[in-house]
């Protein structure tokens, strides 16, 4: 098996020193950052599998070092967890929002930090379908991991993009956010429900050209389905 890299980044020594001894122990390659210039530098080095971001950094924030590297084509595929001490749930959204796979609050423990990061990665590797789908001019093709719209690029997260490939692959079927949370998330993660609302958010967006987003239905009181049918009004 290949050895994925870690990159922890963190303005406090004793937290990255915890974290690595975990990763290592758990097999990882690990590298480190103080800030976030500098973890700019090593992710254009070294491609990192996974990246660990708190929040804080001087300078720089995690926050907007998060937007930066989902902004550029060349490291928007790179999935990020947020490492933060603030527990407020507009918080957590917000890191959401821009890009972050997941996100934990500290103090947490090394065990349930590993579990997290191997689901992301999981999430990640996963091969899922060969074939592309087509609906009305949608286009997914897992092998380039491209998706387009009449034949233009779609540009959207890796999240949105594995809801996306859920949804075509089980089109008309109405799942609860629970049930989503299970199939793209993993059931290792814990993961709340208002984060399937703001994935769902960015996918409808990233799908507006051309009205496609409204294959993204809501079904009132249920949950999500994908569907190229007019959608019946409660």
């Amino acid at each position: 098996m290949i050895e994925k890299t870690i990159l922890v980044v963190d303005d406090e020594p004793p937290i990255r020193d915890m974290l690595r001894v975990a990763l290592e122990m758990a097999e990882y390659a690990v590298l480190e950052a103080g800030d976030a210039q500098q973890a700019h530098s090593l992710i254009v080095d070294k491609k990192p599998d996974l990246i660990l971001l708190d929040w804080m950094l001087p300078g720089t924030s995690g926050i907007e070092l998060a937007r930066r590297l989902k902004r550029d084509e060349v490291t928007s595929e790179i999935p990020i967890i947020m490492l933060t001490a603030k527990g407020e749930e507009d918080n957590k959204v917000q890191g959401l929002e821009v890009g972050a796979d997941d996100y934990i609050t500290k103090p947490f423990s090394p065990r349930e930090l590993v579990a997290r990061l191997k689901a992301v990665l999981r999430r990640t590797d996963s091969m899922g379908i060969s074939e592309p789908i087509q609906v009305e001019g949608l286009c997914l093709d897992p092998i380039s991991h491209r998706v387009t719209i009449s034949d233009m690029p779609v540009q959207m997260g890796p999240t949105e993009y594995r809801l996306l490939e859920f949804f075509l692959t089980h089109q008309e079927r109405v799942y609860t956010r629970n049930q989503l949370l299970d199939h793209v998330w993993g059931g290792n993660v814990y993961v709340e429900e208002r984060t399937v609302d703001v994935h769902i958010r960015r996918l409808r967006k990233a799908l507006s050209l051309e009205g496609h987003d409204r294959f993204i239905q809501t079904v009132r009181g249920a949950g999500y389905r994908f569907s190229n049918k007019v959608a019946l009004k409660a």
